[in-house]
């Protein structure tokens, strides 16, 4: 039932060839995260992300009963867990409960989750379509129902990579008994969608609804924290207290986000309208191509069911955000953020580690400027943020 793999070898004193030797051949041991991965014996999909997750192919999945596949994006591994899940058409997803909190967003389908507390006759359901959030409170009894003739694409983001560290044991993962009253009191309304809107402790826009019935469509007020016109809500859902800094965020028509850094552990997923990311290490400098060094910037293209890393390299990576098509952009931000962010003064359109507009490389600019040509679109932010203010 073990999830972590130990090897051990009989010891003896180092010579001083042999320490030179074993500074070098230091062995990686799967963490138990892997081993689960490995032992669900699906796909597993890594990289910097993916332009669209309908490409990837699926694979059986024994103990859900259905497809399925996992993601592990450069700069997530050790913070959280992502996969893929396939509902089949008029089929019905084994029940399952765990202790490590999870979030699902529908891509494709509809059909409906029921859930359940252990030996209670008290079972909840609701629907959703493309593009639903929910997710289900910790260690409670769920299953996901397609009643539709095709099948249902759900991508899921979990905590599992932390809690099977600390815990390395499926049974005390899928079996244990333990009841969190606080987190799910069986309320009638308890999966009812609610837009009432609350401040965050920095003074940001949250709504507090354990299913968003579509990501496209909830409202999402001015912010301005990554940018002019910037968009956002963080979403807080079935107590969940790993991904409370996730959010959701727009942008307008011809509207960029400012380079931006922070620690690991945070992915971009595209909801709405297509777009690109450029990453590069912060050592680098805020002017990559200026400095002669454009070639060691990373660019995703994605479109709506896409999904990228933001910070690949394990934190410190600049990283921006591109909609370029003749819809708005709107985009979700998963995962907690390790570490602290710096909210210092950097001007209107930034928050944190950023670079203004008025600071950025001027390829940036240029270059989104022939991109959205393309489709007969013109720069939307205004002139003024593009010049040093006084001093």
């Amino acid at each position: 039932m073990t999830l972590h793999r130990e090897e051990y070898s009989e010891y003896h004193e180092p010579t001083k060839d042999t320490l030179e030797l074993a500074r070098g051949n230091r062995k990686h041991l799967p963490s138990p995260y892997e081993v689960f991965i490995q032992e669900e014996n699906i796909p597993v999909y890594k990289g910097r992300g993916f332009s669209d997750c309908r490409n990837l192919t699926l694979g059986s999945w024994k103990r859900l009963g259905g497809q399925g596949a996992f993601i592990e994006l450069d700069g997530q591994a050790g913070f959280w867990g992502i996969y893929l899940l396939e509902v089949p058409a008029g089929g019905v997803l084994n029940p399952e409960r765990h202790i490590y909190e999870e979030v699902f967003v529908v891509i494709e389908g509809r059909g409906s989750t029921e859930a359940w507390r252990e030996g209670s006759s008290k079972k909840q359901s609701f629907e959703w379509q493309p593009w639903s959030r929910f997710s289900i409170p910790l260690n409670v009894n769920h299953r996901l129902v397609n009643a539709t003739s095709s099948p249902a694409l759900v991508i899921v983001f979990t905590t599992a990579t932390p809690l099977m560290e600390a815990f390395p044991n499926r049974r005390f993962m899928f079996e244990n008994p333990f009841e969190f009253t606080e987190r799910f009191n069986e309320n009638e309304d308890y999966f009812k969608p609610s837009d009432e809107l609350v401040a965050t402790e920095s003074g940001l826009a949250a709504v507090r609804s354990n299913l968003i019935p579509d990501l496209n469509r909830c409202y999402l007020p001015l912010a301005n924290y990554r940018g002019a016109g910037h968009r956002r809500i963080e979403a807080h859902m079935a107590g969940n207290t790993y991904f409370r800094g996730n959010h959701i965020a727009e942008y307008a028509v011809g509207r960029y986000s400012v380079a931006h850094y922070h620690s690991g552990g945070k992915i971009i997923f595209c909801l709405k309208g297509k777009g690109y990311t450029y990453n590069w290490p912060v050592e680098v400098g805020k002017r990559p191509w200026e400095a002669g060094k454009g070639h060691l910037v990373e660019r995703m293209d994605y479109v709506a069911g896409g999904i990228v890393s933001a910070a690949p390299g394990g934190g410190n990576w600049w990283h921006q955000h591109f909609g370029c098509g003749t819809d708005t952009f709107r985009e979700m931000s998963m995962g907690q953020t390790i570490g602290n962010i710096s909210t210092g003064d950097g001007g209107e359109g930034t928050a944190g580690h950023s670079i203004p507009y008025y600071e950025e490389d001027p390829f940036i600019r240029d270059e989104y400027q022939r991109m959205i040509a393309k489709d007969g679109i013109k720069l939307s932010i205004p002139e003024d943020l593009y010049k040093a203010p006084a001093a």
